[in-house]
């Protein structure tokens, strides 16, 4: 096949996985609005959580037939039956929270407001009972309570996409969140070598495909008793486990990206 025809088929896959991923959240929004308004929390937080994974997951799995991603997800499969933790990923790609949820059901995601007011996910996000970010004292009210209850908590510990190799400075909601819980943290190494979907990069943009993209386990760490401490070592992992990752190559090799924010004052516990 000439290569100018498998770039646009490429292109071509790339607009209709948007196409999927917006008609997949569109139509569970047809279904989760009304639910939200007639369903306990309870019910809301199970019904709402089963079909997101579903929805996810059957758009990962039009990644994999399309060809535009080259997945090794295999170690998301011992969050099954495991026990309450806080996952904490480092985030190179607007797709991480997908992947991960699209596996588990008592995943409940830590969002920023803006996401959760978004018209494609945020009914959802909102019957599924996933946490805002802010303000920060009622997230980690409402994340520690969630462990409590046996769930498992997704919370980016960078705040934002990685904008500097091998990542940003780390937000220390994490480490307090497992300190109050007194449950361990998970950490997750997400590898990739494309910058789509990256911070800055538009999702009507295309690049080079397929993608590799691997997520596997790292360290657990014990629930904290020192945050600040923690945070120093976990920073240290990560940057251990990273120094070698293939997205070092491209976001080195790009102009300078918007600063993370830089992080505040810990709150108290």
């Amino acid at each position: 096949m000439p290569a100018r025809l498998r770039l646009l088929l490429k292109v071509v896959a790339h607009y209709t996985s948007l196409l999927i991923f917006a008609v997949i959240c569109l139509l569970w929004n047809v279904v989760a609005v009304p639910l939200l308004l007639l369903l306990p929390s309870g019910r809301g937080e199970r019904c709402g959580r089963l079909g997101i994974l579903a929805g996810y997951r059957l758009y990962v799995w039009s990644l994999r037939l399309m060809g535009l991603y080259r997945l090794d997800l295999r170690a998301l499969e011992e969050l099954r039956r495991g026990p309450a933790v806080v996952l904490a990923p480092n985030h190179p790609s607007l797709i991480d929270a997908v992947m991960i949820i699209a596996h588990e059901p008592r995943v409940a995601c830590v969002m920023k407001s803006s996401l959760m007011n978004n018209v494609l996910i945020g009914p959802g996000a909102r019957l599924a009972r996933y946490i805002r970010s802010t303000p920060t004292r009622r997230m980690i009210h409402e994340a520690v309570a969630e462990l409590r209850r046996g769930g498992i908590v997704l919370l980016f510990p960078e705040g934002t996409r990685t904008t500097r190799s091998p990542l940003n400075e780390l937000q220390a909601g994490v480490g307090i969140i497992a300190r109050q819980a007194r449950v361990p943290v998970q950490t997750l190494i997400i590898e990739t070598d494309s910058p789509i979907l990256s911070k800055g990069w538009s999702p009507f943009r295309h690049g080079a495909f397929p993608v590799t993209y691997r997520i596997r386990f790292g360290r657990r760490f014990d629930a904290p008793d020192d945050v600040r401490e923690f945070m120093a070592e976990l920073d240290r992992y990560f940057r251990a486990e990273l120094t070698h990752a293939p997205q070092n190559q491209w976001i080195d090799a790009r102009p300078a990206a918007e600063a993370p924010p830089k992080p505040g004052p810990l709150p108290s516990a």
